[in-house]
């Protein structure tokens, strides 16, 4: 049964691609999450509780990591990408995993894990971190949220879901055991909508009754929506103002068609957002970040609270105090060609004369810029912006050049 599942979740993947308007770069990466979606599992897909929505509304429908998720609807990849830069865009990213850490050493356990200063934070303020492994590689990244001193909030990724849960568990149990006080809660409750865009607070606001104005980046409150007790997180994945939505199931139709009333608003799928992260030059787990790739290697320097760089005092870090302070040999870049087709996943990246320096880990035509764009590791002699070297696209090496991200300017609504 779970083998004729799998033959024709991989017909209607390779359909789907096959249909799927959009650049080349674009196509490669709906044949990457087809693949990791089907890999997850073969069995039935999970279903978001806005999945006959989606449905309905012409969403072209695809597994990924082991959801069944709308890849676009009825306009293009192109068109979407475009529309959220310009308008309001709307995702169901309730595959991903939120949960809570409760108790007074909640604080204390999660840095064990996790590079961040979480303590630092204000109540009601988060920031991304990443999970890390005892070789100081990259296990997962996570948007972790300080509602107060006794509760963190954060979300993980859905393709790292199984491995993120088994990890915080087992050392859960360890910290439980010398007397640690923190439980956890999964909260597969509550569905994840992300409203993204310059219009995105103007949309939100005609629903509560708080002044968002006085809310920015990164702020987490929680408020009525629609008359709906919502976990509002002003953050995303695109690079544009927005925000993130947790929602009860059984509130979340009700909001999504209340913001899609507006004809500034339109659902958009996970080929749109591919496209926008990478414009935003953020990674994607599995692509971009990886287990034997660190924080420092990534570029994610910046996610190592201060306080914490003297001490390290979480996995790996002895490993990661390394990278500080020796340097590492390879960085996170971007990329940007004028011709020929956009580099794709683990095309190789070298120098004019041909010598290979490194690898693409995420490439596409940029709708916005109209240009090829792309990340990947290079040796760190080559990863100054303005550096020269060539990417081989379809046995052809293409030029490029070592940009500065993000590709398109970040408009985050910061004081």
């Amino acid at each position: 049964m779970a083998q004729r599942i799998a033959r024709g979740a991989t017909k209607i993947a390779r359909a789907v691609v096959d249909e799927v308007e959009g650049s080349q770069g674009t196509r490669a990466f709906l044949t990457g999450i087809l693949k990791r979606g089907l890999a997850a599992e073969a069995g039935d897909l999970k279903k978001t509780v806005l999945h006959d929505f989606h449905v309905e509304n012409g969403a072209k429908m695809v597994p990924f990591a082991g959801w069944s998720m709308p890849i676009q609807y009825k306009d293009s990849i192109m068109e979407s990408t475009q529309w959220c830069r310009s308008n309001a865009s709307l995702f169901d990213v309730a595959h991903m995993c939120g949960l809570s850490l409760k108790g007074k050493d909640a604080i204390a356990f999660l840095e064990k894990l996790v590079v961040g200063d979480v303590k630092s934070l204000k109540p009601g303020t988060g920031t991304l971190s990443v999970f890390t492994n005892e070789n100081g590689g990259i296990i997962d990244d996570s948007v972790i949220t300080k509602v107060n001193d006794d509760h963190i909030y954060l979300v993980v990724n859905a393709g790292c879901r199984d491995k993120d849960l088994a990890h915080i568990e087992k050392h859960l149990k360890a910290f439980q055991g010398q007397g640690g006080d923190v439980n956890m809660h999964v909260h597969d409750e509550r569905s994840l909508l992300a409203l993204q865009g310059p219009e995105a607070a103007n949309i939100l606001q005609t629903y509560v009754k708080e002044d968002l104005g006085s809310m920015y980046f990164s702020d987490f409150k929680m408020i009525d929506v629609d008359g709906a007790p919502c976990w509002v997180t002003r953050t995303g994945y695109t690079g544009e103002d927005g925000f993130e939505l947790s929602i009860p199931d059984e509130n979340t139709l009700q909001i999504a068609k209340a913001f899609l009333s507006s004809d500034k608003v339109r659902l958009t799928g996970l080929g749109a957002r591919d496209s926008l992260r990478l414009e935003a030059g953020l990674c994607l787990y599995g692509n971009d970040l990886e287990e034997h790739i660190s924080p420092v290697e990534a570029g994610l320097t910046w996610t190592i609270g201060k306080s914490r760089r003297e001490k390290c005092d979480f996995l790996g870090g002895e490993i990661i105090k390394k990278h500080l302070t020796d340097g590492v040999p390879q960085r996170r870049v971007g990329l940007v060609s004028e011709k020929g087709a956009p580099p794709r996943s683990h095309a190789q990246i070298a120098l004019e004369d041909g010598t290979v320096v490194g690898e693409v880990t995420s490439g596409a035509f940029s709708p916005n810029l109209k240009k090829n764009v792309a990340m990947g590791y290079v040796e760190k002699a080559h990863a100054k912006a303005g550096t020269k070297l060539s990417v081989l696209v379809r046995g052809k090496q293409n030029d490029a050049v070592v940009t500065k991200m993000p590709f398109v300017p970040a408009k985050y609504y910061k004081p």
